[in-house]
């Protein structure tokens, strides 16, 4: 009976992830085309665990509406396979990874072949785009919680997908110890958001990922907090649309100031 009420109430905790998103609608489809035939560029957003693509999807709508040349871009909701979670007793979830450890602070234990499944989810999602003829200097990967990870771990492992941002909404730097980055990893701008007071992911993993990725050679951070738990706030989302922005058209605006 513990076990069971264990694990229903991690499943909570799990799913709890903020005020501003959107669980009553189905996921039919990961990918919105905004931006007509030949869209600018685009936003890959990952899902937490335990949620699906619709639990993000409200972005293709909200984003536009704060920065309106984010209309012309797709957006792409990968969708997460179904797994056993080792902190739920095996318990079956949509999930990009598993886990060993909760809450999920700095000495957590990494799963490296989920991870390593999940970032070639990422990579043929942007082999996708680069074939629509939209440029990988044009993508901005991100995720939240679990998503965000893997849109770190993406960008910035050995072989980073090479993106025009990264952007982390409570999510945490996987595999810290294996960061050997190459020149346009390191060049890749990131955004990342966190509460100081979530409890499932935990606050440290900001400053603690933030530093490796420093040290690493990373040179373009845009850090955030917030007094939240494990969710996301107006605020993060008007910065997250600024931070896309800049990463998809900030080149094309400057070239224009420079005519």
């Amino acid at each position: 009976i513990m076990i069971r009420a264990t694990v229903s109430l991690i499943l909570v905790l799990l799913m709890s992830t903020g005020i501003i998103i959107n669980r009553g609608v189905a996921a039919m489809s990961t990918t919105s085309r905004t931006g007509g035939s030949n869209p600018a560029g685009a936003l890959i957003f990952l899902h937490g665990l335990g949620d699906t693509p619709a639990g993000w999807s409200h972005l293709k709508s909200m984003l536009p509406g704060i920065c309106p040349r984010l209309a012309g871009i797709e957006y792409v909701f990968p969708k997460a396979p179904t797994i056993g979670l080792t902190i739920n007793g095996g318990m079956q979830m949509p999930g990009w990874f598993d886990l060993y450890d909760w809450p999920i602070g700095i000495s957590a234990r990494d799963d490296p072949d989920g991870l390593a499944a999940a970032v070639r989810t990422v990579e043929e999602a942007v082999q996708r785009l680069n074939a629509a003829g939209i440029e990988s200097k044009r993508i901005v990967v991100g995720g939240f919680s679990q998503g965000g990870a893997i849109a770190l771990r993406a960008s910035y492992g050995k072989k980073g997908v090479g993106c025009g941002g990264v952007a982390a909404l409570s999510g945490w730097l996987t595999m810290a110890n294996d960061l050997e980055l190459s020149g346009p990893s390191q060049s890749t701008p990131l955004f990342w958001a966190h509460g100081r007071y979530d409890d499932k992911v935990l606050f440290e993993q900001q400053a603690h990922g933030i530093s490796k990725l420093r040290a690493a050679g990373v040179q373009h951070i845009e850090s955030y907090q917030y007094d939240m738990g494990h969710e996301s706030q107006p605020d993060e989302i008007q910065k997250l649309a600024a931070f896309v922005d800049k990463s998809i058209f900030g080149d094309i605006a400057d070239a224009e100031k420079e005519l």
